[in-house]
Parts: C-alpha cells; structure tokens; sequence
C-alpha cells in the first residue's frame, strides 16, 4: 500500500442512520469513482484504540483479488471512495483529505494530501488508462492528476446540495458529478442524460457501479447487501447478517465478474486537522476516546439496545455522555438528547447550529429539545473543514436492525444539509 503525499498541477429515537445519510453516489464502474495516490508514504501504525468491526477496509467478492487493506493501520481522515484502473490489478482508495492509497498496481500520479481544501472529497474516477484520475470535494471543486485534464466544476456555482461522487465517461474526455439530491452536472464530452433532483431516492443505497457492457448494474446499501439489475451477478456476501461494517462504495472488476466493497469503519481513523480553525486539547482527547469505541455493541446479544453505557434503552446520549465523562467533562449520564441541550444551555456552553463546531462538541439532531420527537439522535464531532463540513462519531446508529445499533462514524456533511442527509437537521451544538 502506498499513500500520495503529493499535490496535482438519550433518547435516540430514530430511522436507522446509513453510512453517507440518505445519499446515492453515483459510481458508475468502467468510469470508476475513487481516489488518487503519492509516493510511497507508509500510513501511520495503528494507535491503541482500534475498531470493533473485522476487515481490512476493502472486501473482494466473485473474481476480485484481493490486494490489500488497512489492517493495523491508521488514516488520518474518512475513507470516503475507492476506484480501480482499468484493466489493471489493484484499486485506488481516497480519504476526505485527498490522500489516495494505493494497493497492487494501482500508480501514484498525485494526491491533495498535506494541502488545503475548503470542503472534503467525496469521490474519484479514473481515466481510461489508468494514468490519471480526477478527485471531487463536495463543493464540487475538481482536482486533476496524472494525464486527467480538467473539464470544469461546480466550485464556482451556489449548489442546492453537495455534491457526492462523479465518473468519467469511456474516452476520459468528459466527467459528470452528482449531488445528494441526484442532480447531474456535465463537463467536457459528458452527454446530459436527465437526473434524479426531483424524485425520492429513498434510503439504503449507498453506491452503485455498472456492468462493462452497460446491460445492468449493481447497487449496493449501507448493510453491505448487493442488489443487481440487468446482466449483473451477485457474487456476495451471501448471507449477509449483523452485525454489519456500514458501507460505502462498490467498485467493479475491469471483466463484470466481481467487484469490491469500501467499509471505511473497519479502519482506525485518527481524524487529523483539515485545517480546521478550532480544536483544543480536551476536544481532541473527546474524540480519541469516541473513536476507540467505533464497531458493534458488545451487548446487543443481551437484548434490544442493551449497550455498555447503561441501561438497555435507546443510547445515543449514553455513549456521547459517558465519552465526555471518560475526558473528566461533569455531565450527567443522559438517556435523553433533549436533556443534554438544556445541561449545555444553563451553562452557556449551546451554540446555534449556523456557527462553526470544534472536534468534541456534541452535534444534537432535530428541531428543538422539547421531547423525542424533536430531538431524536446525537453524536461528537470529530473532524472539522473549512467549509464547516463535519465528520461525527455516533452510538446508537449504523445500518443495524433496530435495537442492534452500532458505534459508527458518520459524514462528512455539511450540517446545513443534514436533513437530506441523515434524515433530520442540526439543531445545536453543545461545547465540553
């Protein structure tokens, strides 16, 4: 594996909460929607905290290799896409902070790593020959690398939605990007085909990636489950039972007769300054602690929403609650989200939703802390970006059946479009 380092010319009543909220990416495979490279920067050793789910990050079905992971490792963003060069033997993986890591014979042709950006990446595509690829942020700002050439962006246009993946069309002349509302952006030979902006995407799908004749496609949910249309073949995984790794990409083999499957919270993640301006030594400490704990709960056996917080009831704010409590934060053990915002608020600690959080605040979800209802779900904000992009670390949440919630991480996004995307807005943040 090789990382690129270079820069290019409670109460927690709620719906299931999917890995990339209620998102559809679009990956259409053979135009491959991933990420970019350096040269040869090892990632960093695995810190003492570690993930509770198994994996390596990347899981091959069907005719895919496998070839490598992150086992032991530690990233210092969200893995967040993956991509593969076209008919070669390898894959690409992006982060939010633009590092690209690169497996087999996947080429280094740049990366953002280590520069600043506004707004975090959310998806890559590789060119036809696999000599260049394109990274995308979600305010749709293009990066170039290798023989990839830029065709324009959206980094200039007020987008009603963020942006959340692209993909190259078959001569690499051309890309198209897409919004969290399914609306289609065209650039270079890219034809318009119509988009989705007005239809009910509904929730569960994560990615999809297409078959190489274009006869059907795959769509994959944030469970892992794989659906197929057309002429693709399901190669798995067969069967496909909690607990479950949330997923977050799918990418096709160069021949259609496997693909891959990102599940980034099978990584440790140490969530690294994105050149956020906040931050202190006590929010970075919060979100160390929150992160040792990211994986399946240990007692969902016992009983729906038996947790290792407390009692076994529905326990976002039990797990956000009891983190700050493990960093010497005097807040009562909470149950319901709507007592934390009043704790915060008689203190002064609350903040409107519309100013900038700093990693270890609370993120509480909602319209109002007047019962569960109104505020339903929680979490601690883990990662800050310039644009005010947030990646959170949430109990109680994942694609689990309900009562079998997880510990996950979620996001990036923009909390002006949490609603589109977890399924209820932002209403507060709360400081330790």
């Amino acid at each position: 594996m090789r990382r690129s380092a270079t820069v290019p010319a409670g109460s927690s009543r709620r719906r299931p909460r999917l890995r990339g909220g209620r998102r559809l990416r679009l990956l259409l495979a053979g135009a491959l929607a991933g990420s970019t490279l350096a040269p040869g920067l090892a990632v960093p050793p695995a810190q003492a905290a570690g993930t509770g789910f198994a994996g390596s990050g990347i899981s091959a079905y069907g005719g895919a290799t496998d070839y490598g992971g992150f086992s032991g490792q530690t990233v210092p963003s969200p893995l967040v896409a993956m991509a593969a060069p076209p008919g070669g033997k390898g894959y690409w993986v992006t982060a939010a902070d633009g590092s690209v890591y690169g497996f087999g014979d996947a080429s280094d042709h740049g990366s953002m790593a280590g520069k600043p950006l506004q707004a975090p990446v959310v998806g890559m595509a590789s060119t036809p020959d696999g000599l260049g690829y394109w990274l995308v942020a979600s305010d749709g700002g293009v990066f170039s690398f290798g023989d990839a050439r830029f065709y324009g962006s959206t980094g200039a246009i007020k987008l009603n939605q963020p942006v959340v993946g692209m993909a190259s069309t078959p001569d690499g002349k051309g890309y198209w990007l897409v919004a969290s509302d399914g609306g289609i952006f065209s650039f270079g030979d890219a034809r318009f085909f119509g988009s989705a902006a007005n239809e009910n995407l509904g929730a569960g799908v994560v990615a999809m990636a297409r078959t190489p004749d274009g006869g059907g496609y795959w769509m994959v949910a944030a469970t892992g489950g794989v659906l197929t249309f057309g002429d693709a073949t399901s190669y798995g995984p067969d069967p496909n039972k909690p607990p479950f790794s949330p997923t977050a990409d799918i990418v096709a083999t160069a021949d259609g007769k496997g693909y891959w499957l990102l599940r980034p919270d099978e990584v440790e993640t140490s969530f690294g300054d994105p050149g956020d301006p906040g931050g202190s030594a006590l929010g970075r400490s919060i979100v160390a602690v929150a992160e040792s704990q990211v994986g399946p709960d240990p007692d969902f056996t016992s009983g729906p929403y038996c947790n290792p917080y407390g009692p076994c009831e529905e326990w976002c704010a039990l797990f956000a609650t009891w983190v700050w409590g493990q960093r010497g934060v005097a807040i009562p053990r909470y149950a319901f989200v709507g007592d934390v915002y009043d704790w915060g608020s008689a203190r002064g600690l609350t903040r409107s939703p519309t100013t900038m959080p700093s990693p270890g605040d609370f993120v509480l979800f909602g319209t109002g802390p007047e019962n569960v209802a109104t505020s339903p779900h929680m979490g601690i904000v883990a990662q800050v970006w310039p644009d005010g992009a947030v990646a959170t670390v949430e109990g109680d949440a994942g694609p689990e059946p309900a009562g079998d919630y997880a510990v996950v991480v979620n996001g990036p996004f923009l909390p002006a479009y949490s609603r589109g995307y977890n399924g209820f807005p932002v209403y507060a943040w709360v400081q330790p």
